[in-house]
């Protein structure tokens, strides 16, 4: 009925936990880029499929995952520290049994959570497609990869629930270094800038949104200090509480960084013979 891939790296911590939460899907695939811990060993035990593949960036690898042998024409798409809930596995459930012919893709609502707090006024975006026919979605973008879905989306209502602090604030803000490193690279690509279109800010597709809206968002002046603002008084992640505040300050922090880094990248270019 339904396959499943998960994309690892070093997911010792989390991986059974996500594992558990689909224990309902018979055919599970595990994409790992070479765990040093015991990611690979537990996933076996639970009687996953194992496929490993140097990392390289984040849409070709994401794409490579979609290239698994499925069983079944739709795969959910997961990483290692998210959860399907309960009502989510239910939902899912009746639109591959019922409605999802004439569907190239599903559309999820996603919870973060920091600190045991769901973030639901902090996040900036909290849908995600990750129901997919593989043959009819591919991944664009270097980092904050984008998929792109060739045909009809559908927008499923239950939850599926994100932690990204599960392995504490020090792995969150390595890995969004490597993250701000890799978007000012993206950022200062001539022909990624030039797709810009504003009549796609206005589209009817989802996606398609919010590519124009990153693309408008990384044009603007003081554009970390307008995120906070936003993330703060605008969504209202104040009334978070303090998980909501220390959240937004990390985003705030993410977005300088890259910021920091667009400048020295224009400036090593600007330089060069």
């Amino acid at each position: 009925m339904i396959s499943a891939v998960i994309i690892t790296k070093d997911e010792e911590v989390n991986i059974l936990n996500c594992l558990q939460s689909i224990s309902w899907i018979a055919d599970i695939h595990v994409l790992d880029s070479f765990s040093s811990d015991k990611t690979v060993e537990i996933a076996k035990k639970y009687g996953a499929k194992i496929q490993k593949r140097k990392f390289d960036d984040y849409a070709t690898h994401r794409n490579a995952a979609l290239r698994s042998n499925f069983q079944f024409p739709w795969v959910l798409i997961l990483d290692a520290d998210e959860r399907v809930t309960p009502d989510l596995e239910k939902e899912i459930k009746h639109f591959v049994c019922g409605v999802g012919e004439g569907y190239s893709a599903c559309r999820v609502q996603r919870r973060d959570y920091f600190d045991g707090t769901w973030l639901k006024r902090s996040q900036i975006s909290p849908y995600f497609v990750r129901l997919v026919r593989p043959e009819k979605v591919f991944y664009q973008r270097a980092v904050n990869e984008v998929l792109v879905v060739d045909g009809t989306i559908k927008d499923l209502t239950c939850h599926l629930d994100h932690f990204p602090f599960s392995k504490g604030v020090f792995h969150w803000v390595e890995k969004h270094n490597k993250y701000s490193t890799l978007e000012a690279e993206v950022l200062t690509d001539r022909v990624w800038n030039k797709k810009f279109r504003v009549r796609d800010l206005f589209a009817r597709d989802f996606n398609v949104r919010r590519v124009a809206q990153k693309h408008l968002f990384y044009r603007l002046p003081l554009r970390p200090y307008i995120k906070l603002f936003y993330m703060l008084f605008v969504r209202g992640a104040l009334l978070d509480g303090r998980s909501g505040i220390h959240y937004s300050l990390l985003q705030f922090f993410y977005e300088y960084m890259i910021s920091l880094k667009i400048k020295e990248r224009e400036e090593s270019i600007s330089t060069d013979p």
